[in-house]
């Protein structure tokens, strides 16, 4: 059986936690295939709060090391869809 995950990042304070979150996603890099971010952005502010989507595969250990590391950023909310085909 395989397993698909889409990872969902909300980041309270951005400028806060990018640093970390940034170093975090580095070092798992070879089992994120698609990584997708938002924030708001106008002429007058750029928003601290910042959501990413992740498309993760690789070993389930692999992926659940990348989701505790990730859960131990303060600041950081993670949710996940797992998809089994």
């Amino acid at each position: 059986m395989h397993e698909l995950r889409i990872l969902g990042l909300l980041i309270t304070d951005r400028i806060k936690e990018a640093g970390r979150t940034q170093e975090v996603l580095s070092r798992y890099a070879p089992i994120i295939k698609s990584r997708l971010g938002f924030h708001e952005v106008t002429e007058k502010v750029c928003s601290r709060v910042g959501f990413i989507l992740l498309h993760v595969t690789g070993s389930t250990d692999q992926c659940d090391h990348l989701e505790h590391e990730l859960g131990d950023i303060g600041g950081l909310e993670l949710q996940k869809m797992v998809f089994a085909y």
